[in-house]
């Protein structure tokens, strides 16, 4: 019989594939992004992973067990060090100022997609919170594959690809889904329910962000 995490990724290839065809990642696969929509994303990566370092967090104060608590307390502190070097090395070589940081402000997707691993943190149960966050570690591991088989040769992005498609994060993915895994084994159906739904948009968030970089969307009126 197959796993949750099996049955969830299986019913979400359709969407996961249309993140592998979207127009920003196979120009990041080529080399060719524009560097205006790669500044974009990540200034909005940064964001983001301020507030999913708070969900890891969360995660890690509601885990049943002593293994998850100490996986998602690490996470959490990596989402904040590791990524900071990494981001810290793209805002260097595009040329993005700690002034274009500071006044950058989360896009429309980017506030919907971290207010809604923030409230299930903080209003759903534990299960369903694993299950939240277990997309931004499987799918961009998932992707990170695809794109390192292709890359370009020199790509100006490499970093960002040897980083997704690193054996180190692989592990970190494999654990996150022995975790989900663990949790839903031990719940009821209806917080199975719970999970896959909470899955399911998380995933649908990750096309929505991919895509809305290679946008440079905006709000539709000033604040």
């Amino acid at each position: 019989m197959a796993t949750f995490c099996e049955q969830v990724w299986a019913e979400t290839a359709d969407l996961r594939a249309a993140i592998g065809a979207l127009p920003f990642n196979r120009e990041l696969a080529a080399g060719t992004l524009a560097q205006e929509r790669f500044r974009f994303y990540m200034i909005q990566d940064a964001l983001y992973l301020d507030d999913y370092s708070r969900a890891l967090a969360a995660a890690a104060a509601k885990a049943p067990d002593s293994d998850a608590r100490c996986f998602f307390a690490a996470a959490a502190e990596e989402a904040i060090v590791v990524e900071r070097a990494l981001h810290a090395g793209f805002f260097e070589k595009f040329a993005i100022t700690p002034q274009d940081a500071a006044k950058a402000e989360k896009s429309p997707t980017c506030t919907a997609y971290t207010n809604f691993l923030l409230a299930t943190a903080h209003t759903g149960s534990y299960a369903e919170l694993a299950a939240a966050i277990l997309p931004c570690f499987w799918i961009y591991w998932d992707v990170g594959l695809a794109i390192a088989k292709e890359s370009a040769p020199d790509n100006p992005f490499a970093a960002w690809v040897e980083t997704y498609s690193d054996d180190a994060f692989g592990d970190q993915v494999r654990c996150v889904i022995r975790i989900t895994d663990q949790t839903a084994e031990a719940a009821g159906a209806a917080e199975r329910a719970a999970m896959r739904g909470a899955f399911v948009l998380s995933t649908q968030y990750e096309w929505m962000f991919w895509d809305s970089a290679y946008k440079l969307e905006t709000w539709p009126a000033p604040a």
